[in-house]
């Protein structure tokens, strides 16, 4: 037995029960005896037949198989459940989709814990799967890759390009009579062209883009189209390199330092990416144990890192023209001044070593820090009187002429009725929705408030209302949308007592968000109606996150371990 070999946790002592019933096992499914003593590696398949996202990932399991078995190693295929926000996110206003996050990471611990194997390759394709499975990472600390899936391509309609982006504003269209219910259906018969994750810099490409940055994916792999040759090639060579992280017991905690984290905050402003990778990286940190506060990373760097990028549906640009501008790589090439280089990545190198002599190929779609395409960053924290402990804003997809708004509010306590009430004409330009009780505790299960906003871009009023929410906002969304506001109305958080017709304003270039209403009244009258949280009936997934789930700005991960070192 080599050395390699006696410091795998996978091989048992001879002899052991362990070892006799894993034997006795394997055998009877068609394990040879020379695969016994290598490198065990799990390929985590989060697949399913519900949607686009995951059509493709059966297909390369097989590719990075024969990259372990060609450098050594034996794969394993380990199903999982497979979160999709338009797969999984219709149940109870998509409660289930931020908790099915943190179910993955313990679906994974079990797999690959309870089977004591040496390794991952990750297969992460949509919004909730890619951070679900860097947190794994994170938490189990054992040698992995994660391999980023791609997106799928536009479809057309009518002549022109469409996408998933196109069918979520269009619904609040339908809906206020500017289109038809035949061309909104032929739209979605036409909005997707291929398997892989939705267009755009939504979740799943922000996300996949994030891992790059963080040293988790191969540099070069994101963002990149899920039916092309290039996929299969990193599928490929994710297999073999995961063998040469053992061989060197590079783990991903190693790579998951505060330097990398603010890599990836730094990439995430540059690109304008979705809001929900503010939540992401504080449940990564939390899961690998960084110490390191992710809200105060982004506002440390608001103001320093500009946008480089306008990919939609931050500008006219297509996921596709920042592939072949060089992707993840030309973006962080374009940062390299303000880069902590010396971060070690999946590769064996340093972001340094990656970066090379690498410089963007199409100036008009990846600027440089010296000449960007836009002198802000794309994402800012807002804090004040209605989120002390901040709400996000994804400024470039905010009007110019909605950077400082005052309006009234209108409260909803349901997503359902504020659909409603604007299919009603009952909101009105002027106005600031607050959606609330939509928080991981609140829900229970985070709601996509998103849903609402989209509809309030396609029925023409996205530049004349605001809307702040304890509730998740999807990087898809256009106007004016302060999401994940801190602390959660269910926090106590100050979303819980505002009322119809309060004053509230927002200034996105002073970072603030203020009810102007005073503490006398919050206190004294407001705060002695008791506050009621959402329980869902019987027993419930969702009831046993909400007792376990901590706060938004640590990541909103169950809190069910000690706190980190």
């Amino acid at each position: 037995m080599t050395t390699l070999e006696k410091k795998l946790r996978s091989n048992f002592p001879e002899g052991t029960t362990r070892w006799a019933v894993r034997r006795a096992e394997w055998k009877s499914v068609g394990i040879g005896e020379e695969d016994f003593r290598k490198p065990k590696i799990a390929i985590i398949n989060s697949s399913s037949d519900l949607g686009a996202c995951y059509a493709h990932l059966d297909r390369l399991v097989g590719v990075v198989k024969v990259g372990i078995r060609d450098a050594g190693g034996v794969g394993f295929e380990i199903r999982t459940i497979a979160p999709m926000d338009f797969g999984t996110g219709f149940g109870r206003n998509g409660r289930y989709l931020l908790p099915s996050r943190d179910l993955l990471v313990n679906d994974i611990e079990v797999m690959v814990e309870g089977a004591q194997l040496d390794g991952m390759v990750l297969l992460s394709s949509c919004d909730k799967t890619v951070p679900g499975h860097l947190m794994a990472a994170g938490r189990l600390d054992i040698p992995a890759i994660v391999l980023a899936c791609g997106y799928q391509s536009p479809g057309v309609c009518e002549g022109k390009q469409v996408d998933i982006e196109d069918v979520y504003e269009q619904v609040g269209a339908q809906a206020t009579g500017r289109i038809s219910m035949g061309n909104l259906t032929e739209l979605c018969d036409n909005a997707i062209g291929s398997p892989g994750v939705y267009a755009g810099l939504g979740t799943a490409n922000t996300m996949q883009m994030i891992s790059e940055a963080l040293g988790m994916s191969l540099p070069g792999s994101t963002p990149i189209w899920a039916g092309g040759r290039k996929l299969r090639e990193f599928a490929y060579q994710s297999g073999q390199m995961i063998l040469k992280l053992i061989e060197r017991k590079i783990t991903p905690r190693m790579i998951m330092t505060r330097e990398s984290f603010e890599n990836a905050v730094m990439l995430d402003l540059a690109i304008g990416g979705s809001l929900n990778a503010v939540r992401h990286l504080g449940g990564i940190a939390t899961e690998a144990q960084v110490m390191i506060d992710i809200l105060a990373t982004f506002e440390k760097y608001q103001d320093r890192i500009p946008l480089l990028t306008r990919i939609r549906p931050n500008g006219r640009y297509r996921i596709e023209d920042l592939e072949r501008a060089g992707g993840t790589r030309a973006v962080m090439s374009g940062l390299r001044a303000k880069l902590n280089l010396d971060s070690i990545t999946v590769s064996g190198n340093r972001v340094e070593e990656n970066l090379g002599q690498f410089r963007t190929r199409t100036t008009k779609v990846v600027g440089t820090y010296d000449n960007p395409a836009a002198g802000e960053a794309g994402i800012r924290i807002l804090r004040g009187t209605l989120a002390p402990e901040g709400a996000l804003v994804k400024v470039s997809a905010v009007p110019k002429s909605m950077r400082k708004f005052e309006g009234r509010g209108l409260v909803f306590d349901d997503e359902e009725e504020a659909l409603k009430s604007l299919e009603k004409g009952f909101i009105k330009a002027g106005s600031v929705v607050i959606l609330r009780n939509l928080g991981p505790k609140g829900g229970p299960g985070t709601v996509f408030a998103a849903n609402f906003i989209a509809s309030l871009s396609g029925s023409g009023l996205s530049e004349e209302v605001g809307v702040v929410t304890d509730g998740e906002i999807s990087g898809l969304d256009q106007g004016l949308g302060g999401g994940q506001g801190m602390p959660e109305a269910a926090e106590d958080g100050p979303l819980a007592y505002a009322a119809t017709g309060d004053e509230i304003t927002i200034d996105v270039d002073e970072c603030t968000l203020n009810l102007m209403v005073s503490k006398s009244e919050i206190n004294n009258r407001r705060k002695q109606a008791k506050y009621r949280r959402n329980w869902v009936g019987g027993r419930s997934w969702l009831n046993v996150y909400g007792k376990l789930v901590g706060k938004y700005s640590d990541g909103a991960v169950i809190d069910a371990g000690p706190p980190r070192a």
